[in-house]
């Protein structure tokens, strides 16, 4: 792969290894061990795992490999460990690098999985955790400290938006000595400069944009191959979150639309977001992409994009809000995002239910938040369709 290629190029040709058959379509190795030649291979390879070699699916696979591999080449890190799941991903980048004792810093407007790691996971090992509000600096400086391990954040949060200066924290991580690990899933590897701007391991859930089309769960921790390999692999090998065969297959496919589909819906989400911007039925909208959003400014220069998720409150609390998903038409009502399909769901009693009403509260889930992760459809067809539900609020 040469290294001035675009990153549209990289999502259609980087990692690709090909069989004796010399396939164009990427071959899928759908099994969980592999043959030695004799018993001194089958050791040696144990000994010292070359670059191109494997022993089990769970320790690596070539349909794998190549999804990392492509990957980690369009995120621009050193290597990439396919996962399970997304949540897989975030549990590995944290639970591998910490022990009793130590000390971690996170934003508090997390999805409700990710808190629970942070929130219960991470203290029952003894972990100490500090929350902070994620767009204010200095409670970032004030809660890093220098025994602080590492410090983590949802670049964008889920549901609320808001937008975290990752290059401002990212230094104050860095003079404390600390890893800066980032959920980027809604800043997408499309708009994603998060290693240019000081992020050390980046997670994603291959499950949303990288997949697309709601197929399959998968995730991924990237960064500097000695974290990668040293650190995070021996934790994943052992505890089993490996990717399947298949399931790489699928994520290759959707690297080569990656590009097209989330810029595409990425405009649409604009023009949603402004066209509704002041809305009867809305209290707000909230989408980076709008000056009257407050981390306006910060998401214009990290990201190059605003994202392909928007934000509704609608007026009337939740059981106005259940009337507008009710009379939708074409939008979805379910809970995964950077989908193909348009999806709304209400975070208040779905993603977010087992918070209490207090944290809500404090994030921003309020009983009328909709969030609409914008799909394919035609944006026209998209906005007579929220028009007419709103009418129902």
């Amino acid at each position: 792969m040469s290294d001035d290629w675009t990153p549209r190029t990289r999502a259609v040709h980087g990692g690709i290894r090909r069989s004796q058959y010399g396939e164009v379509s990427e071959a899928i190795f759908l099994t969980q061990g592999f043959v030695y030649d004799s018993a001194e291979q089958a050791a040696q390879r144990f000994a010292d795992l070359g670059e191109d070699e494997f022993i089990y699916a769970r320790y690596g696979n070539p349909t794998v490999r190549m999804f990392e591999e492509r990957l980690a080449a369009l995120e621009g890190t050193e290597d990439c460990f396919a996962t399970a799941s997304g949540m897989a991903a975030v549990n590995a980048a944290l639970m591998a690098m910490v022990k009793s004792g130590d000390h971690v810093v996170s934003s508090r407007a997390l999805f409700g999985s990710c808190l629970y790691i942070v929130e219960e996971i991470l203290p029952r090992f003894g972990v100490e955790v500090t929350l902070v509000d994620g767009t204010d600096l200095d409670q970032w400086r004030s809660a890093i400290r220098p025994d602080t391990v590492a410090v983590f954040m949802e670049t964008v949060s889920n549901p609320a938006l808001e937008v975290i200066d990752l290059e401002a924290v990212a230094d104050l991580a860095h003079r404390a000595g600390a890893t800066v690990v980032c959920d980027n899933v809604f800043a997408t590897p499309v708009f994603s400069r998060a290693v240019e701007l000081g992020a050390d391991v980046i997670v994603y859930s291959a499950t949303k944009h990288i997949d697309g089309q709601g197929r399959a769960l998968g995730g991924a921790v990237l960064g500097r191959r000695d974290f990668i390999r040293k650190t995070l692999e021996p934790y994943l090998k052992h505890t089993g979150g490996a990717m399947s065969p298949f399931t790489a297959w699928v994520m290759l496919k959707g690297l080569e639309t990656l590009d097209l589909r989330v810029r595409a819906q990425s405009e649409t989400a604009a023009r949603l977001a402004a066209a509704l911007e002041g809305h009867k039925a809305l209290s707000r909208v909230i989408y980076p992409g709008l000056e009257s959003h407050p981390q306006h400014a910060v998401a214009a220069a990290q990201m190059g994009g605003f994202g392909t998720v928007l934000s509704l409150d609608v007026r009337g609390g939740q059981e106005a809000a259940f009337r507008v998903l009710n009379a939708l038409r074409i939008v979805t009502i379910s809970n995964n995002l950077g989908d193909a399909k348009s999806i709304v769901t209400h975070p208040a009693t779905t993603t977010h239910q087992r918070l209490a009403e207090e944290t809500r509260d404090a994030l921003g889930i309020g009983p009328g938040l909709i969030r609409l992760s914008v799909g394919l459809e035609g944006a026209e067809d998209l906005l007579a369709d929220l028009d007419t539900a709103l009418g129902a609020a």
